[in-house]
């Protein structure tokens, strides 16, 4: 039964997508209807919840549901950008290779981000496919169909974000979402895919030639995967039976390929090459089920190529007798590079339909909010050019006073023109409508001011406490900083603050002007009487009424009105010109991926407008060539009033209120328009407000999730021993080299002690009395000391109850335990006695007759046994000389052989050595007390010893 590997998905959490994607579409789509988005928001934020519990499920429905989420995730990527800077929304994936550990440290990564989103989610597809393949039915065709086809397109996706992960994902990706890593698992969907194509191939019974070469590909592909799963960067991270598997398989399907090729020979008769190819494949399957283990499931073959084998061998050598040829001459098997990664469908579910289809893609949105800057600016500079060649032509005819001079050429009573202006203002509200607008324009101002002041201020203390962090955690302070992110919202703020300082320059503008005509459009606010009251009387001029003058100038007063007229009907057309640019953006999206705005608006707005500024270009040269002429015809009906001069003062009283009308209206149109303005400024430094409040937000809490970290990573980190106290603090003070080894000394001490009876303590011995000449006694019985032997000695049963040495190997008692050399200052002395060494633990001194060489027979020796062969030999101690007759070896004990290696040992019973030669200490001189053993000696069978001070 074939096996197959599924990888493992990345596990996530679950967050709340709702409230910061309402928000951005509240404070970016305002025109957007509040039921366009809220029950997509809800079913958007369901969808993800469902994916995350679906995952579990191995069946193609679950695979459906990631599929529509995922086509959702393509669909708002340019409607709803989830982003640091702009809609955050932490999403936080654990690594899919990650099992955690005991303290709970575990690969986790989380990012603003719906490009890493896109990627996690892609990895999980691909994942779940290739487990969904794994679990098929195999042996029928369409579970192996079904098996192909997933594996293909997990194939696919892996490759696909091989190449896009690092530029989706700004931070260190996880390791499952490595380069190499993904890499590696293409490799292993793609071997799988052509292994479940060799299988149906085996299945159908297909030609032994074409299984060949597709068993061969299948080798080739899982050799090509072990060889990127064995990369330094990722060899430990697969679980522990993968690279086994993948090893056993290519040698295995090598091993098959062989096979199917030696039925391919067997068919030409070629049956030396039939039988050369057997053994290959049988070598192979071998090497397979040895690189395999328990993950070895090609016994079946295993048994078919060695049957096979044997016949062949057999039929060879009875029948054919063909040379079985070199493995190297023979012809290659060839590839069948049948499976090949699929690419990755757009939309990958057909059921798909995208929750937020009414709300515009942010590009066409941006690029037609760019269109209705640009034709606002049009319209505000025709517009302009209008306003400001009627407010010419108007302070002209108000400096003539025109045409209430020709109205009043009687003096009796107040011009029609004026009581027709004067009741419009009065309409209108007259100067307490001017002084309302005033008053309230201040405070919108500085409402505004304070909703930006607050939003930078808040930008300025989250990136001043993002710096401190980032000083005091240097590298560990891992996070974006928060310059680069704050920046476009920095550059908003900033365009508002130049926008409102621009306004508050065009207030003062207003104020001057208001206060220059205040007393004008204040006698224009009153009733006719007072008006008629308050102009000074003058004498008629009648004479002038039917004049060609004053039919001249009537005549271009109707021209002016028209071409005002003209000019109001041009500004509409300018202001209410309409534009379909949505579908073109769409259009051009669709086509190129991308909008030139810039180009498609230019070529759309110069089609509409070139005939209206066309209008307003002739209207603007009529008007010049008009002021001209009235100027002329103005000069001439003055001359002809020059004989009056009564009139002066009332005329110039009729001009202050023709030009207090004008500014009335004036001042009413800007102030109105600066209401309006700062009116829909505030939403939009609202909007403002809302988008740095939620940004701070989200970067306080990814703050203190980030300090948390940091803070249990500090906690668990050992922290450093303390220095070692001085000794005469009472502490041990610092270690030689050679005391540092005494703690290990002193474990196998313990552990020794536990095992051997602790000898007793060591009793240094009296002083030995004045030496004598010794009485020979052949039988050993005494000596100069009055010693008889071993067992008189204190101390001898203890030493004879201490452990013997390992029975394995032949011992000694002879040597003894210093590994002094001469010259060497390990030679320990015992104070007030040069040269005299230490009796040993559990020993008291020997007298002079047990000596070495001396014929106490029944004297042991102070020291455990040494092993013989096969164990090392304890070199000898300082002074040591081996032709010196005293200083020979210990006589062995009754009924033990020599030791290997070592020389005969004087019997009991023997004559004693000679004297030794001067400088030696002769028979019966005091013993020498031994030094202490050297620390860490190993004697076997006897507890160490502690180091001698």
């Amino acid at each position: 039964m074939a096996s197959f590997i599924s990888v493992p998905l990345k596990k996530t959490y679950e967050v709340d997508v709702i409230k910061p994607l309402r928000t951005f579409i509240q404070n970016t789509f305002s025109q957007a209807s509040p039921d366009d988005y809220n029950q997509a928001l809800s079913d958007f934020n369901k969808l993800r919840n469902t994916t995350v519990a679906k995952s579990v499920d191995k069946h193609e429905s679950a695979l459906d549901v990631l599929y529509r989420y995922y086509d959702q995730l393509v669909a708002i990527e340019n409607k709803l950008p989830i982003a640091e800077n702009q809609i955050r929304v932490q999403f936080k994936w654990r690594d899919a290779f990650d099992e955690g550990s005991f303290l709970g440290g575990k690969r986790n990564l989380a990012i603003a981000s719906a490009a890493y989103e896109k990627v996690c989610m892609l990895f999980n597809i691909a994942s779940l496919q290739s487990q969904i393949a794994a679990i098929q039915n195999h042996e029928s065709n369409d579970g192996m169909k079904l098996t192909v086809k997933l594996f293909q397109q997990s194939c696919g996706i892996f490759g696909h974000l091989k190449d896009i992960v690092l530029s989706h994902v700004q931070q260190d990706p996880t390791p499952d979402l490595n380069p190499d890593t993904l890499s590696a698992l293409s490799a292993i969907m793609l071997a799988q895919a052509q292994e479940s194509i060799y299988r149906k191939a085996t299945q159908d019974k297909m030609k032994e030639g074409t299984i060949a070469k597709l068993a061969y590909q299948t080798s080739e592909l899982y050799a090509d995967a072990m060889k990127l799963m064995q990369m330094g960067s990722i060899r430990d991270l697969w679980p522990k039976d993968w690279l086994p598997t993948v090893g056993m398989k290519q040698a295995a399907f090598h091993g098959m390929a062989e096979f199917y090729q030696s039925c391919v020979a067997q068919q030409a008769k070629t049956y030396g090459e039939e039988i050369a190819r057997l053994q290959h494949a049988q070598e192979l399957l071998n090497a397979s089920q040895n690189r395999g283990g328990a993950t070895f499931n090609f016994r079946q073959e295993q048994g078919k190529v060695q049957r096979a084998l044997e016949q062949a061998k057999k039929d060879n050598d009875f029948i054919y007798h063909d040379k079985i040829p070199d493995l190297k001459s023979l012809p290659s098997i060839g590839k069948a590079a049948v499976a090949k990664p699929l690419p990755v469908a757009q939309p990958m579910s057909s059921r798909f339909t995208d929750l937020f289809e009414k709300i515009v893609p942010l590009p066409v949105h941006e690029a037609l909010t760019a269109f209705e800057n640009r034709k606002s600016q049009i319209v505000a500079l025709e517009s302009g050019r209008l306003r400001e060649s009627t407010q010419l032509i108007n302070s002209v005819l108000a400096s003539l006073n025109l045409p209430a001079a020709l109205e009043d050429l009687a003096g009796e009573r107040v011009p029609q023109s004026l009581l027709d202006k004067a009741g419009q203002i009065q309409e209108l509200g007259g100067l307490a409508k001017i002084d309302q607008l005033m008053s309230d324009l201040p405070d919108l101002l500085n409402r505004n001011r304070e909703i930006l002041t607050e939003s930078i201020k808040a930008l300025d203390d989250e990136e001043r406490s993002d710096q401190q962090l980032k000083e005091q955690f240097k590298e560990r302070w891992s996070r974006t900083g928060s310059s680069s992110l704050t920046r476009p919202m920095r550059d908003e703020a900033n365009k508002y603050k130049s926008i409102l300082d621009t306004a508050i320059q065009a207030d003062h503008i207003v104020k001057e002007k208001y206060n220059t005509h205040k007393a004008a459009i204040a006698l224009l606010s009153k009733p006719k009487a007072e008006l008629e009251s308050s102009l000074p009387a003058a004498s008629a001029a009648a004479s002038l009424q039917g004049s060609q003058v004053v039919k001249t100038l009537r005549e271009m007063i109707e021209q002016v009105n028209t071409i005002k007229a003209e000019r109001d009907v041009i500004e509409t057309e300018i202001k209410d010109a309409t534009f379909d640019m949505s579908s073109k953006f769409f259009a051009a999206l669709a086509q190129e991926g991308m909008i030139n705005e810039e180009t498609i608006s230019a070529a759309e707005l110069e089609r509409i407008y070139s005939p209206l500024r066309e209008q307003v270009s002739d209207s603007i040269h009529r008007q010049e060539t008009l002021l001209s002429q009235i100027q002329n015809a103005n000069t001439e009906f003055c001359t002809a009033k020059s004989s009056n001069q009564s009139g002066a003062q009332r005329e110039t009283m009729l001009k202050d209120l023709a030009a207090g009308f004008d500014s009335f209206m004036e001042l009413k149109a800007n102030l109105e328009e600066g209401t309006k303005f700062y009116n829909d400024l505030t939403p939009l430094l609202v909007r403002l407000q809302t988008k740095i409040n939620d940004f701070c937000f989200a970067r306080k809490t990814e703050k203190d999730e980030l300090m948390a970290d940091l803070q249990k990573a500090i906690a668990n980190t050992p922290s450093q021993a303390p220095p070692v106290a001085p000794r005469y603090q009472g502490g041990p003070g610092q270690q030689t080299a050679a005391q540092a080894q005494q703690p290990a000394a002193a474990t196998a001490s313990t552990t020794a002690a536990c095992e051997h009876p602790t000898p007793p303590p060591r009793v240094p011995p009296p002083r030995p009395p004045p030496p004598t000449m010794p009485s020979t006694n052949p039988n050993g019985s005494s000596n100069s000391f009055g010693a008889t032997d071993a067992s008189s000695v204190p101390g001898a049963a203890a030493a004879a109850s201490a452990p013997s040495a390992p029975t394995s190997a032949p011992s000694t008692t002879s040597s003894l335990p210093y590994s002094m050399t001469p010259g060497q200052p390990g030679q320990m002395q015992t104070p007030g006695q040069p040269g005299q060494m230490q009796a040993p633990y559990g020993q008291s001194q020997p007298g002079a007759g047990s000596y070495p060489g001396s014929a106490g027979a029944n004297w042991q020796a102070p020291y455990p046994s040494y092993p013989g062969q096969g164990y090392p030999t304890p070199p000898m101690p300082a002074g040591y000389n081996p032709y010196n007759p005293f200083m020979g070896y210990q006589q062995q004990q009754p009924g033990y052989p020599p030791a290997p290696g070592y020389p005969p040992q004087q019997q009991p019973g023997q004559a004693p050595y000679p004297p030794q030669q001067g400088g030696y200490p002769y028979p019966g001189y005091p013993p020498q007390q031994p030094g202490p053993p050297q620390a860490g000696y190993p004697y076997p069978g006897y507890p160490p010893q502690q180091q001698f001070r």
